[in-house]
């Protein structure tokens, strides 16, 4: 029993600190929502944020189903998903240097008392759509739910094993883009003074937007 319990408290560290370690990594999910917060504030940051939330327990619950076996047994199926998450990622990129180089144009535009022109956030732009869908087309993510999930799951109570594994990692998420939307805000006044570094920030996260389109797209199952 009491090995048992050792063993069971081995596990349990190992699957934190390999969450906490895959949290911490960059990628497309936690650069939207902090440049989301960086330019609309803390507010529409969360609403982006509650995308990716929304976004990762959809792909638990597909893991937990078994359809990213499927997704990794079926090279048709991973290519099709695959290449429909780099496009989206390109189109992104797209529209975030599209949207620098209207700043740069504009960084010398001032009002009639003298202030600097804030640029308004795209109408068109729905942050809790857009993180959803980079959550959910994301093969890799998907991938990583069922090899990294699996090996913790209890085989005696596997549907309580997964709704652990998964609040956990929900919370981990929750604190992390917490951070990184509060991080953001105070950016936010800095890129509101200066419209050079904010386009100059801008081009940056496009690019690295562009970054992890070609790296999807170069991803194998």
């Amino acid at each position: 029993m009491r090995h048992s319990a050792h063993a069971g408290c081995n596990r349990s560290a190992t699957y934190l600190v390999g969450l906490v370690l895959i949290i911490l990594l960059p990628g497309p999910n936690s650069l939207y929502v902090l440049s989301v917060a960086a330019r609309r504030g803390v507010r529409t940051g969360y609403k982006a944020a509650a995308g990716v939330w929304c976004g990762d327990a959809v792909l638990m619950v597909l893991s937990a189903a078994g359809v990213a076996s499927l997704l990794q047994a079926n090279a048709l199926l991973f290519a099709v998903v695959k290449y429909a998450g780099a496009g989206y990622l390109t189109w992104l990129a797209i529209g975030m240097m599209r949207a620098a180089w209207s700043m740069w144009r504009t960084r010398n535009t001032r009002t009639d008392d003298g202030r600097a022109v804030v640029e308004a956030a795209p109408a068109a732009e729905r942050p809790y759509r857009r993180a959803l869908v980079i959550s959910l087309l994301n093969p890799k993510a998907i991938l990583f739910f069922i090899s990294f999930f699996v090996q913790f799951v209890s085989e005696s109570n596997p549907v309580v094993g997964f709704v652990t594994l998964g609040v956990l990692a929900q919370v981990a998420s929750v604190l992390y883009l917490s951070a990184l939307i509060f991080g953001g805000s105070r950016l936010a006044a800095a890129f509101r003074r200066r419209r050079t570094l904010s386009a100059g920030a801008t081009s940056a996260a496009g690019a690295l937007f562009l970054g992890f389109a070609v790296k999807l797209s170069l991803a194998s199952a």
